[in-house]
């Protein structure tokens, strides 16, 4: 069953965390790092974000996120 959409509120920072599927591998390689990094801060800036921290695991994602405008 899939989560309730997050609420994105401007200027509240958020704890994101993002796991593989079945708690699997998701990182297998530092250019599966670098891939991931490149990306997020891609979709960082589309969607007004500032990301002020992140820990790469190997089967899993923390971010700390804070959206810059509200949704909508």
């Amino acid at each position: 069953m899939p989560r309730r959409q997050r609420t994105k509120l401007a200027g509240i920072p958020q704890h994101l965390v993002q796991r593989g599927v079945n708690r699997e591998p998701c990182f297998f390689a530092d250019e599966d790092d670098r891939c991931y990094l490149h990306w997020l801060f891609m979709s960082a800036v589309d969607w007004q974000c500032e990301v002020y921290a992140y820990v790469l695991m190997t089967n899993h994602v923390h971010l700390l996120v804070t959206p810059m405008a509200n949704e909508g």
